[in-house]
């Protein structure tokens, strides 16, 4: 995935002082470094402002700059001059994103990050980048690598999983097993005067300084549910009932989107391709609601508020707190103005519209606002397959954000130094029943209730399935029942049986029931209704006769439709002596 700045608003980054800088970008291998590979010399990274992380990379001897996201996982390159040369494979691939797509045909060649070289690396040749954004190389970059999961790539699947078709990280790994499956990336923040690092990408090896990454807790990346593999993210659980802390200090509670999410807990995305991130509307409308003077910008879907408001959010995964920097909150990279001429700054916790695509599989998107807080390691484990490395695939990351020493650049850098300036009443935040709420408008509402219905149908299918199956049960019951019931009555009018007797003979020393010979069954005669039954001269106490208005017999009114009240028998009945012996009866309709 990745997010679409437009165009407007980067180039308002780049006609700034605060322009593109270039700072080393290293890659490492860990030991034992593989054979046929060298220990990675500095690779050149860009920072747009805070707005993009470039690396360059090489195909078929041509270098350009790509996007970093490990929101996807495949490779597209535009040649804005030179095309180097390369294997057509005929096969046509759309990739689709947040917002906007890249197509192109599917090329073959060898592909360079610093000192690697994979041969025959599948990639996309993407000639028209108009459905993507307008002019990506007015903006600093010619194509993106996605650095997700190899099961993601649609160039693997369009390729019929052909080795060749990985993505260029597992081709990597692929290359030696013997080193453990996992990068991480250092992301630098432009404008900060206390920051004392340089963005930097490693492969298998942790950045110099940073080793206290190892000790983080290890975020399972499998444990949330998804429908198929190619839903697969590199995702996280926050804590329970205390995944994100508002600026009040307090945690934000709300409902996960996400069906297969554990109660009190958000599904969290980490993407370095969204440069806001993305976050459930109500939590950005807790972040951003309560500032004096904020509104919201309803075209650009975002949060505008005074430059000057310092915030103060985290987020907590595996037990850990991850504070965001107060210059991370409110961002100031855009030289936005309001209405009036004044300038304002955006919220960088966007409420979220994306999530509504993907049929509720996360609840927020954690993008480059946040990252630059955190050292992050993204560990492949045994998506590697044949590696010694056994482990499921897992996120670690380690906190980069001292709050208070976060809250002294905030005030050199918004306030001017004035450290008393922060405590201004104006920066006071607004009573919660003073809370202003982003609209929510009819398209997105329409996107929530598709989501809804969407993101449920493996449970709306199970359901309708169990429906129809329980009809088809009783349908079937019905039918066996109603030819139980013919053939019960169809025995009756042919057979020259009596009701039952009991075995042995006159010597009563039988002990079940069966048939008795009789000439016919004794139908009641003329007008005698039920009752009369009782007045048999033959019936004694102890006698077991039928009695039609008992619930045992209601096989009697079967739905053959014989009416045995009214018929108008010629004989009368001779019900023999059942004794004490269990009752034994043919077809019996249940229904009361």
């Amino acid at each position: 995935m990745r997010s679409l700045i437009p165009l407007s608003l980067l180039l308002t980054v780049l006609d700034t002082p605060v322009h593109a800088v270039v700072f080393p970008f290293t890659v490492r291998f860990g030991h034992p470094a593989p054979s046929s590979l060298h220990r990675r010399a500095p690779v050149p990274i860009g920072n747009t402002g805070n707005a993009q992380y470039v690396s360059n990379i090489t195909i078929g001897g041509v270098t350009l700059p790509v996007l970093l996201d490990t929101g996807s996982s495949d490779l597209w390159v535009h040649f804005p001059k030179e095309v180097p040369t390369m294997t057509d494979t005929g096969t046509e691939v759309s990739l689709s994103y947040a917002v906007g797509k890249a197509t192109g045909h599917v090329q073959l060649a060898d592909v360079s990050l610093g000192s690697i070289t994979v041969q025959n690396q599948a990639f996309i040749h993407v000639v028209d980048t108009s459905t993507f954004t307008s002019d990506i190389h007015a903006q600093g970059y010619d194509g993106l690598i996605g650095l997700g999961p190899n099961e993601s790539s649609v160039i693997r699947k369009k390729m019929k999983k052909a080795d060749s078709s990985n993505t260029l990280v597992q081709r990597v790994f692929e290359s030696n097993r013997s080193t453990e499956n996992y990068i991480t990336f250092l992301l630098d923040r432009k404008g900060d005067p206390g920051e004392q690092f340089k963005g930097q990408f490693t492969i298998s090896e942790i950045v110099p300084g940073f080793e206290n990454i190892t000790s983080m807790p290890k975020l399972d990346v499998d444990k949330v549910n998804r429908l198929l593999k190619a839903d697969q993210h590199w995702q996280a659980l926050t804590d329970e009932d205390n995944g994100i802390i508002g600026p009040d200090g307090k945690a934000v509670t709300i409902d996960s989107i996400v069906p297969g999410a554990p109660e009190g807990q958000f599904v969290a995305v980490v993407d370095s391709g969204f440069t806001f991130s993305q976050v459930p509307r109500e939590v950005s409308d807790a972040i951003y609601g309560r500032v004096r003077g904020a509104y919201y910008d309803e075209k650009n879907e975002w949060w505008l508020i005074p430059c000057g408001q310092y915030l103060n959010i985290s987020f907590n995964f595996g037990g850990r707190n991850y504070p965001i920097h107060p210059l991370d909150v409110v961002d100031d990279n855009f030289s936005k103005v309001d209405p009036t001429g004044k300038k304002v700054c955006i919220g960088a916790f966007q409420p979220i519209t994306s999530a509504f695509s993907v049929l509720g599989h996360y609840d927020m998107i954690l993008g480059m606002s946040f990252l630059r807080n955190a050292y992050t390691l993204l560990d492949f484990g045994d998506w590697i397959k044949n590696s010694a490395d056994k482990e499921h695939p897992y996120i670690q990351m380690a906190s980069l954000t001292n709050v208070e020493a976060a809250r002294q650049d905030f005030i050199q850098v918004r306030l001017g130094g004035n450290a008393s300036a922060i405590d201004d009443a104006r920066w006071t935040l607004l009573p919660v029943d003073q809370m202003q709420h982003s609209p929510i408008s009819a398209e997105e509402k329409k996107k929530k209730y598709q989501e809804m219905i969407l993101s449920r149908w493996p449970y709306i299918f199970v359901g309708c399935l169990a429906l129809v199956l329980i009809m088809i049960g009783l349908c079937v019951w019905k039918c066996c029942c109603k030819r139980r019931g013919n053939n019960a009555n169809a025995a009756g009018g042919s057979t020259k049986k009596g009701f039952f007797s009991r075995g042995g003979g006159d010597s009563g020393k039988g002990d079940h029931l069966e048939s008795a010979p009789r000439d016919s069954y004794a139908p009641l005669g003329g007008e005698r209704s039920v009752g009369d039954l009782s007045k048999n001269p033959f019936s004694t106490p102890n006698s077991s006769h039928y009695n039609l208005n008992s619930p045992s017999q209601h096989h009697l009114n079967s739905p053959s439709g014989y009416d045995f009240q009214h018929a108008a028998p010629p004989y009368t009945a001779y019900p023999p002596d059942y004794g004490s012996g269990p009752r034994q009866s043919g077809y019996q309709d249940n229904r009361h």
